[in-house]
């Protein structure tokens, strides 16, 4: 389940990934990369965004999303 935004988490986020469906597999490690860090640079906006806790603080997890990508690519 999706998490809210949290500026308190975001606060203490100590490692981010990005989680890709199988439809984007066959895409170019370098554009899933640019795709990844404009969704990170604004992670209120994710669709699919989770915190997941770890000892040193928070892991900010985001699942791409179609609509996510479509964003991320009119932002670049």
């Amino acid at each position: 389940m999706a998490d809210k935004f949290d500026p308190y988490r975001e606060a203490v986020v100590v490692e981010a990934t990005t989680v890709w469906p199988d439809e984007y597999d066959e895409w170019e490690p370098t554009e899933k990369a640019r795709i990844a860090e404009a969704l990170h640079a604004d992670p209120e906006s994710c669709a699919n965004l989770e915190y997941v806790r770890m000892h040193t603080g928070f892991c900010r997890q985001i699942t791409v999303t179609e609509d996510d990508v479509e964003r991320a690519g009119q932002n670049a």
